[in-house]
């Protein structure tokens, strides 16, 4: 697959930047021309990861998140939000519904569920004390080709 375009960000694990990554990744994404669910879908997928890290990569303090959005032909998009946080021991784990390491009255433990439901596919690599990475990847039914297609 030929890359068609792509975009760097890094900023601060604070929570106002939740939705600066959201709002980021959806203007760099209009290009695409996503259908409005799509486009919903991966903000809501990028905004798990994001917060993520936010919640759980540096406890305690503040620390860099990055960002990774890039475009290829037939309508691909991977995207890839990673810290150097704390890492996840056992990422498998981490991965099932339910399962957080912050406050079970204050986390729902689906993050990654929410990730995967959304994306056509999902990957986290991690490791202690070195960082998470979680790399996400849909095809695009962008709004032009469903109206080719239409007729």
């Amino acid at each position: 697959m030929k890359l068609l375009n792509q975009v760097k960000i890094s900023f601060y694990s604070r929570s106002v930047n939740e939705g600066f990554a959201r709002a980021a990744l959806a203007a760099f994404l209009v290009q695409a021309d996503p259908t409005v669910p799509q486009l919903a879908d991966i903000k809501t997928a990028v905004s798990e990861a994001v917060t993520n890290c936010i919640v759980h990569a540096y406890p305690g303090t503040i620390g860099q998140i990055t960002l990774r959005a890039a475009l290829y032909e037939e309508g691909v998009v991977r995207i890839t939000v990673s810290d150097k946080g704390i890492g996840i021991a056992d990422v498998a784990q981490a991965m099932e519904p339910l399962y957080t390491t912050g406050n079970p009255d204050e986390r729902a433990g689906l993050g990654f569920a929410v990730m995967q439901s959304f994306m056509d596919k999902v990957r986290v690599t991690s490791a202690p004390g070195r960082g998470t990475r979680v790399t996400m990847v849909k095809r695009l039914d962008t709004a032009q080709a469903l109206s080719s297609a239409r007729g």
